[in-house]
């Protein structure tokens, strides 16, 4: 039988530097890009002093976890330098780390990025490639003891969304995630790190968003947490009126209701009150009790 979020069963997911137990809660984690051509914010966070505040604002409107993130993985997106994206990227992990004892992710699929936000104070690696992008990843996620989001893409940034096609998506993007925890296992990853993500967008149709979004449940059978990224990206705009990336938070945060309902336990968002909000009222209904 499949589990679903009423059951309330343990669900732990450890990092470098403790355990975020999402056994009743879900985490927020709250966008951090610090690039100038993300599809939503590009540019806005760019400068180290300017990420963190807004970092530290995502935090007071509780947000869990911090990703930061210095490339641009959407459609079409050209790759940057390890060189370039470490100078992005850890000025402002060292900032923060400073100033919070936040959880704070790197997203990145370069292993000498990843080693050196880790050595700057980042907890979790949450790599769009599943460590397959660079050799050297499984490495680094293994010797640090940080915490590895898994996910599933399909073909590249560059060319991910150029007619995708699935005979199975659901069956095939769980099949993947299923090897792929086998292979950070392998390599010396404690499993207890591991969390997984579908990859909303990431070489998939509005159709394939919706099937996988609707299995939610499946892929949590895998056993370990499951991340949503779906704030703010085109597939909200398949049902809802919401054409420009502006018109899409309400549209997201229903789906995240949806997604914790169905059990997944993370959730990858730039707009981090409403989502909160939503989310513990979400659980309030579910548990039938609500935290003051």
């Amino acid at each position: 039988m499949e589990p679903t979020a009423q059951e309330n069963h343990v669900m732990l997911w450890r990092h470098r530097r403790g355990v975020i137990d999402l056994s009743r809660r879900a985490a927020i984690m709250g966008i951090l890009n610090v690039t100038p051509d993300s599809f939503s914010d590009g540019g806005r966070y760019y400068d180290a002093e300017i990420a963190c505040d807004h970092a530290l604002q995502m935090i007071a409107e509780g947000a869990a976890i911090i990703d930061v993130g210095g490339e641009s993985t959407r459609p079409g997106a050209a790759p940057v330098a390890e060189e370039a994206e470490i100078l992005r990227v850890v000025p402002v992990i060292e900032r923060l780390r400073a100033a919070s004892d936040v959880v704070i992710s790197i997203d990145t699929s370069k292993a000498a990025v990843a080693g050196a936000a880790v050595a700057a104070g980042a907890d979790i690696i949450n790599d769009v490639t599943a460590l397959r992008g660079d050799p050297r990843m499984p490495v680094v996620a293994a010797s640090s003891g940080a915490g590895v989001i898994l996910m599933h893409m399909k073909g590249r940034p560059q060319t991910m969304q150029e007619i995708p096609q699935y005979d199975d998506v659901v069956g095939e993007v769980g099949e993947f995630l299923r090897q792929q925890i086998g292979a950070a296992v392998a390599s010396g990853i404690d499993p207890m790190c591991v969390a997984l993500d579908p990859g909303i967008g990431f070489g998939k149709s509005h159709e394939h968003n919706r099937m996988l979004i609707k299995a939610t449940n499946t892929f949590c059978s895998l056993g370990r947490p499951l991340v949503l990224g779906i704030s703010r990206k085109s597939f909200l705009s398949w049902a809802a009126d919401a054409p420009q990336v502006a018109d899409r938070l309400w549209a997201g945060v229903a789906t995240t209701c949806m997604g914790r309902e169905l059990g997944a336990r993370v959730f990858r968002v730039h707009d981090v009150r409403p989502h909160v909000e939503a989310v513990r009222m979400t659980e309030a209904i579910i548990d039938g009790v609500a935290e003051q």
